[in-house]
Protein backbone atom coordinates (compact mmCIF):
# COMPACT_ATOMS: atom_id res chain seq x y z
CA UNK A 1 0.00 0.00 0.00
CA UNK A 2 1.12 3.68 -1.19
CA UNK A 3 0.92 6.31 1.88
CA UNK A 4 -0.60 9.93 1.31
CA UNK A 5 -0.88 12.91 3.15
CA UNK A 6 -3.69 15.89 2.14
CA UNK A 7 -3.54 19.12 3.95
CA UNK A 8 -6.18 20.83 3.50
CA UNK A 9 -6.75 24.63 4.24
CA UNK A 10 -10.62 25.35 5.15
CA UNK A 11 -12.71 28.83 5.08
CA UNK A 12 -11.89 30.03 9.08
CA UNK A 13 -15.89 28.89 9.94
CA UNK A 14 -16.14 25.45 9.50
CA UNK A 15 -18.25 23.71 11.85
CA UNK A 16 -17.75 20.75 13.51
CA UNK A 17 -20.50 19.55 11.36
CA UNK A 18 -18.93 20.26 8.30
CA UNK A 19 -15.24 18.85 9.62
CA UNK A 20 -17.36 15.50 10.07
CA UNK A 21 -18.79 15.29 6.82
CA UNK A 22 -15.42 16.34 4.69
CA UNK A 23 -14.07 13.56 7.17
CA UNK A 24 -16.54 11.03 6.44
CA UNK A 25 -16.50 12.02 2.69
CA UNK A 26 -12.55 11.37 2.91
CA UNK A 27 -13.45 8.02 4.43
CA UNK A 28 -15.76 7.03 1.66
CA UNK A 29 -13.55 7.97 -1.55
CA UNK A 30 -10.38 5.78 0.75
CA UNK A 31 -12.65 2.48 1.52
CA UNK A 32 -13.85 2.16 -1.70
CA UNK A 33 -10.14 2.42 -3.82
CA UNK A 34 -9.58 -0.39 -1.19
CA UNK A 35 -7.47 1.95 1.47
CA UNK A 36 -7.96 3.17 4.71
CA UNK A 37 -7.62 6.78 6.96
CA UNK A 38 -4.63 6.74 9.04
CA UNK A 39 -5.84 9.89 10.71
CA UNK A 40 -7.43 13.11 10.31
CA UNK A 41 -6.12 15.52 12.59
CA UNK A 42 -7.70 19.31 13.14
CA UNK A 43 -4.30 21.98 13.06
CA UNK A 44 -6.10 24.60 13.99
CA UNK A 45 -7.13 27.90 12.67
CA UNK A 46 -4.10 30.57 11.57
CA UNK A 47 -3.66 33.86 10.00
CA UNK A 48 -2.52 33.91 6.30
CA UNK A 49 -0.10 35.22 4.61
CA UNK A 50 -2.23 36.89 2.45
CA UNK A 51 -6.14 36.77 2.04
CA UNK A 52 -7.90 33.26 -0.10
CA UNK A 53 -11.36 34.02 -1.20
CA UNK A 54 -11.87 37.14 0.97
CA UNK A 55 -10.59 35.68 4.30
CA UNK A 56 -7.35 36.47 6.30
CA UNK A 57 -7.48 33.84 8.86
CA UNK A 58 -8.07 29.36 7.61
CA UNK A 59 -8.16 26.57 9.24
CA UNK A 60 -6.01 23.42 8.77
CA UNK A 61 -6.97 19.62 8.28
CA UNK A 62 -3.57 16.57 7.85
CA UNK A 63 -5.15 13.33 6.57
CA UNK A 64 -3.02 10.77 6.55
CA UNK A 65 -4.24 7.45 4.41
CA UNK A 66 -3.54 4.75 2.26
CA UNK A 67 -4.39 2.94 -0.89
CA UNK A 68 -3.84 -0.12 -3.01
CA UNK A 69 -5.65 1.74 -6.43
CA UNK A 70 -4.28 5.25 -6.07
CA UNK A 71 -4.98 6.66 -9.26
CA UNK A 72 -8.64 6.64 -9.08
CA UNK A 73 -8.28 7.64 -5.16
CA UNK A 74 -6.43 10.71 -6.16
CA UNK A 75 -8.54 11.62 -9.05
CA UNK A 76 -12.08 10.99 -6.94
CA UNK A 77 -10.19 13.07 -4.04
CA UNK A 78 -9.03 16.17 -6.55
CA UNK A 79 -13.09 16.22 -7.49
CA UNK A 80 -14.47 15.81 -3.97
CA UNK A 81 -12.35 19.06 -2.86
CA UNK A 82 -12.38 20.67 -5.90
CA UNK A 83 -16.25 20.20 -6.76
CA UNK A 84 -18.37 18.83 -4.18
CA UNK A 85 -16.81 20.89 -0.76
CA UNK A 86 -15.79 24.02 -3.07
CA UNK A 87 -17.44 25.97 -0.63
CA UNK A 88 -15.84 24.99 2.40
CA UNK A 89 -12.11 23.84 1.20
CA UNK A 90 -10.24 27.00 -0.08
CA UNK A 91 -7.02 24.88 -0.89
CA UNK A 92 -5.38 21.42 -0.77
CA UNK A 93 -2.72 19.76 -1.33
CA UNK A 94 -1.54 15.54 -1.50
CA UNK A 95 1.81 14.30 -1.65
CA UNK A 96 3.10 11.03 -1.78
CA UNK A 97 4.65 10.04 2.39
CA UNK A 98 7.91 8.07 2.27
CA UNK A 99 7.29 4.35 3.62
CA UNK A 100 10.58 4.57 5.57
CA UNK A 101 9.80 7.54 7.60
CA UNK A 102 7.84 7.98 10.33
CA UNK A 103 4.47 9.13 10.63
CA UNK A 104 5.24 11.42 13.57
CA UNK A 105 5.56 15.33 12.70
CA UNK A 106 5.71 18.54 14.48
CA UNK A 107 2.32 20.81 14.40
CA UNK A 108 2.43 24.68 14.69
CA UNK A 109 1.27 26.34 17.79
CA UNK A 110 -2.24 28.36 16.18
CA UNK A 111 -3.99 31.15 16.71
CA UNK A 112 -6.46 29.42 19.05
CA UNK A 113 -3.72 27.98 21.41
CA UNK A 114 -1.17 30.99 21.16
CA UNK A 115 -1.56 33.51 23.98
CA UNK A 116 -3.49 36.30 23.78
CA UNK A 117 -2.01 39.74 24.42
CA UNK A 118 -3.97 43.25 24.85
CA UNK A 119 -1.92 46.49 23.06
CA UNK A 120 -0.87 48.61 26.04
CA UNK A 121 -2.76 46.23 28.31
CA UNK A 122 -0.24 45.93 31.33
CA UNK A 123 2.26 47.59 29.81
CA UNK A 124 4.34 50.61 31.44
CA UNK A 125 3.57 52.63 28.00
CA UNK A 126 0.15 53.77 29.63
CA UNK A 127 1.65 56.39 31.71
CA UNK A 128 3.84 58.06 28.76
CA UNK A 129 0.89 57.84 26.62
CA UNK A 130 -1.22 59.65 28.91
CA UNK A 131 1.63 62.32 29.39
CA UNK A 132 2.16 62.69 25.78
CA UNK A 133 -2.00 63.09 25.38
CA UNK A 134 -2.31 65.66 28.11
CA UNK A 135 0.60 67.56 26.88
CA UNK A 136 -0.95 67.60 23.38
CA UNK A 137 -3.98 69.10 24.91
CA UNK A 138 -1.88 71.83 26.97
CA UNK A 139 -2.29 70.10 30.41
CA UNK A 140 0.35 70.22 33.10
CA UNK A 141 1.06 67.57 35.12
CA UNK A 142 2.58 67.51 38.35
CA UNK A 143 5.84 65.45 39.25
CA UNK A 144 4.41 63.00 41.76
CA UNK A 145 1.00 62.80 39.77
CA UNK A 146 0.30 58.92 38.34
CA UNK A 147 1.59 59.26 34.40
CA UNK A 148 4.34 60.47 35.67
CA UNK A 149 5.33 58.08 37.73
CA UNK A 150 4.41 55.23 35.98
CA UNK A 151 6.52 56.57 32.94
CA UNK A 152 9.65 56.13 35.13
Amino acid sequence: MVRYEALLLTIPTLTKDEAQKIEEQINQTTKKAGGSVISFDRWGKFRLTYPIKKNDYGIYFLIRFEAEKPEKMLADLRTLFSVKLHDLIMRSMVTVLDPKKSLIYNRPQSVEESPSREFLGDSKMKGLVASVESARRGERREPNSPASVEAK
